[in-house]
């Protein structure tokens, strides 16, 4: 068996993937390969964090997100992680620490996303790509986790995250 790739992108690729079920039997699947992901928890102080307005064309909508960006090969993802920051926030961190990685949709895509907090915040300016419609939003911690409970956050990324870090606060 021999998989194929269908469609090749600049950002990612779709591969016919071949397999034999536990029954024996082959099968086949389309799987969306991806180089994975950083997300960055950029808390400005010890109670307010920084997330961005982000409209999203595959969903015709500005999404209240946390800053994110997908990795350039060989790159570390904590590498991309300090660049997504500064490129979208304009903030450099001073510490970036890993908080979890978790893939998003493994049903049909392989990309894993790698969850960093950055704290030692310094504004700078940002150096978005063409064609982002991203705008800072800087609201206390606990604000973002009620916009998660009212259904205001929608990104899974960012839901994720926010979760994650809320627990990390709480073993502290």
């Amino acid at each position: 068996m021999a998989n194929s790739i269908l469609l090749k992108t600049s950002r990612f690729s779709v591969e016919r993937v071949e397999y034999t079920t536990a029954a024996g039997e082959p099968h086949q699947r389309e799987v969306i390969r991806h180089p994975g992901a950083a997300t960055i928890i950029p808390m400005v102080d010890d109670t307010h964090i920084c997330l961005i307005k982000n409209f999203r064309a595959s969903v015709s909508q500005t999404l209240l997100e946390l800053p994110a960006g997908t990795i350039d090969p060989p790159e570390p993802p904590e590498v991309t992680a300090r660049r997504e920051l500064t490129e979208e926030t304009g903030y450099e961190a001073s510490e970036i620490r890993l908080l979890h990685r978790f893939y998003l949709s493994p049903g049909i895509l392989d990309e894993r996303m790698h969850v960093y907090l950055a704290t030692g915040l310094t504004a700078g300016p940002a150096a978005r790509e063409p064609g982002e419609l991203i705008e800072n939003v800087i609201l206390p911690f606990t604000e973002a986790l009620t916009l998660i409970d009212d259904g205001t956050i929608e990104d899974a990324k960012t839901i994720a995250g926010l979760l994650m870090y809320e627990r990390h606060r709480l073993r502290r």
